[in-house]
């Protein structure tokens, strides 16, 4: 199981306002709260928690399939190198990047190895977006499982929830994207 998240800095900036009143207690816990007021850069730390947030809510309903909004709910602890993230009895692992262009974040359950790609979009249309990354992702799986095209399937669940089918098996995947970036996660 996978979840991942990423976030296009400048799209950030130029389409949120993280500072207006109240937006911080409605999504961040107080600790939460007080990593971003303390953080050299709060900009890049709101952010940075988002993602994780993110990435664990994608990996949780993978677990447990459903759709809910409850950011405040997903409690980030910050350590050196990686985050934990908890929710009710739930706990991941979340690694973050924080790029001059991006901030992605992957949660595992797990220190497991995962394949993941970062993709540069051309433009923000949506569907070409969508097409980009998946074609990316199928190419990813063949040379991955080492199968041909027509053994590659993307599948998603009545939640929205993606998934790579291949011979004998699914397999669980993440797909992101904000802005010009974009990023697909294999469990």
């Amino acid at each position: 199981m996978v979840g991942n998240d990423i976030v296009d800095i400048s799209e950030a900036k130029r389409t949120s306002n993280w500072q207006r009143p109240r937006f911080l207690e409605k999504l961040f816990t107080n600790n939460e709260q007080g990593i971003i007021k303390n953080a050299p850069n709060p900009f890049l730390k709101v952010w940075q928690i988002w993602s994780m947030k993110e990435a664990a809510y994608k990996l949780y309903t993978q677990l447990y399939p459903s759709k809910f909004y409850n950011p405040r709910g997903f409690a980030c602890f910050m350590k050196e190198d990686f985050g934990i993230v908890k929710f009710k009895t739930f706990q991941c692992y979340v690694t973050t990047q924080i790029m001059s262009e991006y901030i992605i974040s992957e949660a595992r359950l797990n220190q497991e190895w995962m394949t993941s790609k970062v993709i540069k979009f051309e433009n923000k249309n949506p569907q070409k977006q969508s097409k980009t990354i998946r074609k990316a992702l199928i190419e990813t799986g063949i040379d991955r499982f080492d199968i041909s095209t027509e053994q590659v399937k993307i599948l998603s669940s009545k939640y929205g929830i993606p998934s790579l089918q291949i011979p004998s098996k699914i397999v669980p995947l993440s797909i992101t994207h904000h802005g010009y970036y974009g990023a697909f996660a294999i469990s």
